[in-house]
């Protein structure tokens, strides 16, 4: 394959991250000479479709390799079983694997992975398009760069599609049956999307994101408190399946930067608390499709931290970390809160991005 050919494997992921640096650098600089006008609507879709295909490309068509992306050597050997005739052997996520069965069949296991980019990259595209229309670019370049993009891109494969896939549903807020089948869907796909799918419930019951706050401000000191009470507490429940090991079994601490209470992650959920909070609260948004996006983050997150001693907590972390550039970027598109809002929007890219580019650089 072309990529191959031409990008070693050790370079492959910093040669992403220093891609959507320039992205970002441009998109920050372009904000502040010119505001959100990127020219006529022909234009703005060349970006996002040209964005698309080379993220596409570049990712899906990436060497297969467990040492530089860890996850992505199981799921071929997973599918190389399928094309040996091995039978589906697991009763959770099987559309998931109803899916890699059926491509063991008809396709190789290179295009496989180009599948899966396509799956995980173009409903982000969508999304973005059915929320923003002609601003999709910048929303659509903040959702790549998220912190945990990548990762869930070329390692936790199957987690990421059915994120993307929810993300996707969220934005059918008009057509409830398409909304709720790409959910369900995004479930099979991955159990652990049943934590955002209660979450989205819930925010069809109870809107008042007050009261989400108090909430996720509780579960902070409820955490500290009672420490591994929470993760007996949903093991008791039969929460998560096979992933419920996670909760408990150190064998997988060196997996995970550090186990324990973790600040800094918190700390990083955080931001998007504030953002809501501010735009919310203060600002008084009324922007329904903004409020039920904070809603979920808030009910995901606050469930993460009373797990969040666990090793490989940051899997559950992600379950609202996808959910973060909507909640931060979303209500810049849909009112004024600022006077030079255009300048403050590129800070908070520079911003948002800067914290992915530096755990890029310190991991």
């Amino acid at each position: 394959m072309f990529f191959n050919s031409i990008v070693p494997l050790p370079f492959y992921t910093p040669l992403f991250y220093n891609f959507i640096l320039i992205l970002v650098i441009l998109a920050a600089v372009h904000l502040f000479n010119n505001g959100y006008d990127i020219g006529n609507l022909k234009k703005k879709d060349a970006l996002s479709i040209s964005l698309l295909f080379i993220i596409i490309l570049y990712m899906g068509l990436r060497p297969v390799s467990g040492k530089y992306f860890v996850d992505m050597r199981t799921y071929s050997n997973d599918f190389e079983r399928y094309q040996l005739g091995g039978e589906i052997r697991v009763s959770n996520d099987i559309v998931w694997h109803l899916f890699m069965k059926f491509c063991s069949n008809v396709i190789s296991v290179k295009m496989f992975f180009l599948l899966c980019a396509f799956l995980y990259i173009t409903p982000l595209y969508i999304a973005a398009k059915n929320w923003l229309s002609q601003d999709s670019y910048f929303l659509f370049l903040m959702l790549i760069a998220s912190y945990s993009f990548w990762a869930y891109g070329t390692n936790g494969i199957r987690n990421g599609i059915a994120t993307s896939l929810f993300i996707l549903g969220l934005s059918y807020s008009n057509n409830r049956k398409l909304q709720l089948g790409y959910m369900i869907l995004s479930y099979f796909v991955h159990s652990s999307l049943i934590i955002p799918g209660a979450a989205f419930t819930l925010s069809l019951i109870y809107k008042n994101s007050k009261h989400y706050l108090i909430v996720w401000l509780a579960a902070i000191p409820l955490s500290i408190a009672l420490g591994g009470f929470w993760e007996r507490f949903f093991i008791s429940l039969g929460f998560g399946d096979d992933r419920v090991s996670y909760l408990t079994d150190n064998q997988y601490a060196d997996q995970f930067s550090s186990t324990g209470f973790r600040w800094d992650f918190l700390t990083y959920s955080a931001i998007a608390i504030f953002a809501g909070y501010y735009f919310i609260i203060v600002k008084k948004i009324e922007d329904k499709v903004y409020i039920q996006l904070f809603n979920i983050y808030v009910t995901a997150n606050a469930f993460w931290i009373l797990l969040i001693r666990a090793s490989f907590s940051n899997r559950f972390a992600y379950l609202s970390w996808f959910l973060m550039a909507l909640v931060i970027f979303y209500p810049f598109f849909k009112a004024v809160f600022f006077k030079d809002q255009q300048k403050v929007l590129a800070l908070t890219i520079i911003g948002y991005f800067g914290f992915t580019y530096f755990m890029f650089l310190i991991n």
